[in-house]
């Protein structure tokens, strides 16, 4: 299966630069699996679609301001101050996190940043690129990055965020992501209360968006594609949750295609849900069997990437591609502050 089989011509004008107000303003997009029906509708219709008994599985991650800017030490004459980009990518000790630096092949090991607010060694290299930075603090890590720190928007969007928590989801709650769950973007509190009044259950999840969202599939064939790790949770009641909807037969829908990779990378054998927590590498593409899975929102994602390839897993390849262009066709809007879809 070639990486190509996933491309889908984009016009730039459709990719999103700013969040819709308010968040369920946004258009969707409604799949169903079955007929391959296309309804067009907006988010706040998405409550027609979930019946009481419906288990809605949302990832609570919340994105830190991981992109920060340094000057290289020692200075000198000829020193540019902030010339050095560090995006935050995981924790690996209290004090030492895997980055993405611009530029990259001057930062040797024992390269000395200053970041204002503190201070930054780099004590290690790792693949693609990566630099393992020691910070140098005095006071709360987190504290200092609310400070100092940027969102860490996606290339393709070069407009400046305003808002900060817009690229946040209103559940949001435990930090450690370099990117936001896009598809819960679209949720509102009161939109929530109103799903939750008609039965349907919310399991909450834990997947800490890393490496993979700023890295493209390289490989002409996808089986080549290394799949990056990211961390991952889901305690007892959570799994409980989704356990008892399968169970019963009840449906189980993904808010984003980070909750499919923790469900499904949860999931035994037999179809049921372990708690449990860890690193995960799973990559699903067309032929993945889904365990737990049964309905999915999604945002519109970017042609051959581990992202389209998952709804098309979810789909299949060629209904994708045709939900996609009709999405192009009728001027949606695409990536991360774009409209939704929803597969049901």
């Amino acid at each position: 299966m070639k990486t190509s089989d996933f491309y889908y011509d984009l016009p730039q004008e459709l990719i999103a630069q700013t969040p819709i107000e308010p968040r369920d303003a946004s258009r969707l997009l409604v799949y169903h699996k079955n007929s391959t029906n296309i309804e067009h509708k907006h988010f706040y219709d998405v409550i027609d679609y979930l019946q009481k008994g419906d288990v809605l599985v949302i990832n609570n991650t919340k994105v830190i301001p991981a992109r920060i800017f340094a000057t290289r030490l020692p200075r000198t004459e000829k020193t540019i101050e902030n010339n050095t980009e560090v995006l935050l990518l995981k924790r690996k000790e209290y004090d030492v996190w895997e980055c993405i630096t611009r530029p990259a092949k001057k930062l040797k090991i024992g390269a000395m940043l200053d970041f204002g607010k503190m201070q930054g060694q780099v004590v290690g290299f790792g693949e693609d690129g990566i630099r393992y930075i020691k910070f140098i603090f005095d006071g709360v890590f987190e504290n200092i990055l609310d400070e100092i720190g940027n969102m860490p928007l996606p290339p393709y969007i070069t407009h400046k965020l305003e808002d900060k928590s817009r690229y946040q989801t209103v559940y949001s709650k435990i930090d450690g992501s370099a990117a936001a769950p896009t598809a819960g973007l679209h949720f509102t509190p009161q939109l929530l209360q109103k799903i939750e009044e008609k039965g349907v259950q919310i399991a909450k999840v834990l997947l800490h968006v890393g490496l993979g969202t700023f890295r493209p599939v390289k490989e002409d064939d996808i089986l080549n594609h290394k799949m990056h790790s990211e961390y991952f949770e889901v305690d007892e009641l959570n799994a409980k949750i989704i356990n008892d909807a399968l169970a019963e037969g009840r449906r189980v829908i993904c808010v984003g295609t980070t909750s499919v990779r923790v469900v499904e990378s949860a999931a035994s054998e037999e179809g049921y849900v372990r708690p449990s927590k860890g690193e995960t590498q799973i990559f699903i593409y067309p032929g993945y069997k889904f365990k737990v899975v049964k309905g999915l929102i999604t945002n519109f994602h970017l042609p051959e990437s581990t992202l389209i390839m998952l709804v098309s897993a979810f789909i299949g390849r060629e209904n994708t591609l045709a939900a996609y262009n009709t999405a192009v066709k009728e001027k949606y809007r695409f990536f991360s502050f774009g409209d939704a879809m929803l597969v049901i």
